[in-house]
């Protein structure tokens, strides 16, 4: 007999019909089902993934990353609402910072995208990070799936921000974008160097006003740097461009980059090379986190863990022994056992 309150309140079947026939507002509530962290909510969100799956596949996923006031936001808002006037649908996943602390998140990325969340063939979901890699979401993937689904032609996916573990996001979209400033200071030039290396294209945004000639200058320093660094993609040369999301000048320079990409990159069969890695990629990380969950959920490792962190805290126990006493007590369960 079930529990009061065990069973779902949502119906995957439904969700898929009103996903596939493009309604937001549905395929808000199934983004919600496939975030919940609900036991009920975990078999109802693998079946509304299988039932969208197969109807995913067809858009563009773009990784949007940049350092400190290189203006993502209103990239994201300018280069969308750019996208959407010739048509195109774009679906926004904007990857809000959690709190270590709460967990909580700011999500004020409709506030700050107040035109593009307007748009009729605009999509913007806000998601908290929860502390994951790189600030993507745990279901990000999931979510990238629903909006394709959707019948959105363009994925936007934007990052925390910069560091190496945007590596995370490089591994779910096809293309990534860095946003640059002129003037950032030596003390951004690490984060530049150790993220570039990621780039597909790198763009130099504020390109507008006083700022024009630096931005062009700086634009031709990136270009030569790109010239010691090995690309990301084979078949590729990254490209430096820049742009002004204020007058909206170098976003087709962007959209014409972006498709000579997609055509190159499927002409010469890295584009599905890079989905089917990003396949694997994604059973490897739904392992991962079904192990993790699994070791902390286990009773012998929740009654022994807090002795074993108050001797680690005190100086009684190493760390290294400590981790190997935890594991000892953990089996995981299998199936007929």
């Amino acid at each position: 007999m079930s529990l009061p309150g065990s069973k779902s309140r949502f119906d995957p079947e439904a969700l898929s019909r009103g996903v596939l026939d493009g309604n937001p507002a549905m395929l808000g509530r199934a983004i919600t089902l496939i975030e919940s962290n609900a036991k009920r909510d975990q078999e109802p969100a693998r079946e509304l993934i299988s039932r969208l799956l197969p109807h995913s596949g067809k858009a563009i996923r773009i990784g949007i990353t940049g350092v400190p006031g290189a203006g993502k936001s209103t990239f994201i808002e300018a280069f969308g609402c750019y996208l959407c006037e010739r048509g195109l649908k774009v679906a926004v996943l904007a990857i809000d910072p959690s709190s270590s602390l709460s967990k909580g998140s700011v999500m004020g990325d409709k506030t700050r995208m107040e035109v593009l969340s307007g748009h009729e063939n605009a999509f913007i979901r806000p998601s908290p990070s929860a502390g994951t890699l790189g600030g993507v979401a745990r279901k990000s993937r999931e979510t990238m799936i629903a909006c394709e689904a959707a019948g959105y032609d363009v994925i936007l996916v934007e990052t925390v921000g910069v560091g190496q573990s945007e590596t995370t996001v490089r591994s779910m979209v096809d293309i990534f974008f860095l946003l640059l400033i002129t003037g950032a200071g030596d003390d951004l030039q690490g984060i530049k160097r150790g993220i570039m290396e990621l780039a597909d294209l790198l763009i130099v945004t504020k390109d507008d006003g006083d700022n024009h000639q630096r931005a062009l200058a700086h634009q031709q320093e990136l270009k030569m740097v790109l010239h010691y660094l090995q690309s990301p993609t084979p078949g590729w040369t990254p490209e430096v461009l820049t742009c002004s999301s204020l007058e909206g000048r170098g976003l087709d320079a962007i959209e014409h980059m972006l498709m000579d990409f997609r055509t190159k990159q499927q002409k010469n069969g890295q584009w599905y090379e890079r989905r089917r890695r990003q396949s694997l990629d994604w059973v490897q990380a739904l392992v991962h986190e079904a192990l993790l969950h699994a070791f902390a959920q286990h009773p012998d490792v929740a009654s022994h863990l807090p002795d074993l962190e108050n001797k680690v805290a005190c100086g009684k126990l190493d760390p290294v022994s400590a981790a190997h006493q935890l594991l000892s007590h953990f089996t995981y369960p299998v199936k007929g056992e």
